[in-house]
């Protein structure tokens, strides 16, 4: 006969297998081990950092929710703080921030719009060949300067070698964004200090070679024309920003658009309206011309503009004469 073989011969043994299933002798030898809790750590945090990232960019796409905007800032805020030479982060930071400079309050305004510049400025010293820094570095400074006026002034120049810069890098960068904002430039910037008509229209038509749908662009031409009294290409242009697709990168700007364009339509059939019934009243109290004939138009602003310049000078000329400084003793 034969004795049947014990699977454990004794409780020692018993114990010793055990002990080796839970707590290994050898380092290595299971996957409860130091090193394997090390390696699934240097894991974890090597996909933090990407999670966050993920859910900034989320946060971000839900801009026209403001919470998710300013929460999307904080997070890339956070990570500048601990790293500025983190390309990424500084150049959506300086993004989110000219969305947040748009739809904050006016007391929030400029620290978002100053936070904004910040940002690109550190974007483009980490990354100077890459467009995204100086892009949202110029946005930035273009909103600061349309929203305080003169004191924006001082930006003008940056603003435009940053948008020049762009262009050399890559034309085509956000659908011909540098075009269409150099064209914003040179309408809004006064003559004076290198505004000009002719190149804002020659940008902006530029712009649409990128994206023949873009809302942006249609909608700045749109007011550029209105500017030179080229009304009927302008309600053309507005008419496009109507009819244009919603972009699946820019939807909330899209629909901003839109709904300036939709509200200058109506003002300026309203403002037809209100001519036509105007003339038709005229017609009624005016014998041997007409209520558009172009010679009495002339023969009446022409006199007019003559004597309120004069209205002005004479005054003017009167006061330049006068000693400032008798004039500060008198008060």
């Amino acid at each position: 006969m034969s004795a049947s073989y014990p699977l454990v011969r004794n409780r020692y043994a018993f114990s010793t297998r055990f002990g080796v299933s839970r707590r290994p002798s050898r380092s290595g030898s299971s996957p409860r081990s130091a090193s394997s809790f090390l390696i699934r750590s240097c894991i974890v945090l090597f996909y933090i950092p990407l999670l966050t990232a993920q859910s900034a960019d989320a946060l971000y796409a839900d801009r026209a929710n403001l919470a998710s905007a300013r929460r999307a800032a904080e997070i890339w805020a956070a990570a500048l703080s601990a790293d500025p030479q983190n390309f990424g982060a500084a150049w959506k930071l300086a993004r989110a921030d000219y969305w947040l400079g748009g739809h904050v309050t006016a007391r929030e305004r400029r620290a978002a719009l100053e936070q904004g510049i910040d940002a690109g400025r550190k974007a483009v010293a980490a990354q100077p060949n890459r467009p995204e820094g100086h892009f949202w570095l110029a946005a930035n400074m273009g909103a600061l300067a349309e929203s305080f006026g003169m004191q924006g002034l001082k930006y003008r120049k940056p603003i435009k070698e940053e948008l020049e810069t762009v262009l050399r890098l890559d034309p085509a960068f956000l659908d011909g964004s540098a075009d269409r904002a150099l064209g914003r430039w040179y309408f809004r910037v006064p003559w004076l200090f290198g505004g000009r008509s002719k190149q804002a229209e020659d940008h902006l038509r530029a712009s649409l070679k990128y994206n023949p749908n873009s809302t942006a662009s249609h909608f700045f031409l749109a007011e550029l024309l209105l500017d030179q009294g080229r009304k009927d290409e302008a309600r053309a242009e507005l008419q496009k920003v109507l009819d244009a697709p919603l972009h699946p990168d820019w939807t909330p700007e899209d629909q901003e658009f839109k709904a300036k364009a939709r509200k200058m339509l109506d003002g300026l059939k309203q403002g037809l309206a209100v001519a036509w019934a105007g003339t038709r009243a005229m017609q009624n109290l005016l014998f041997g011309v007409t209520a558009r004939d172009p010679r009495t138009f002339g023969a009446v602003v022409v006199p007019l503009g003559l004597i309120a310049l004069a209205a002005c000078c004479l005054p003017a000329r009167r006061a330049a004469r006068l000693d400032p400084v008798a004039v500060l003793r008198a008060d």
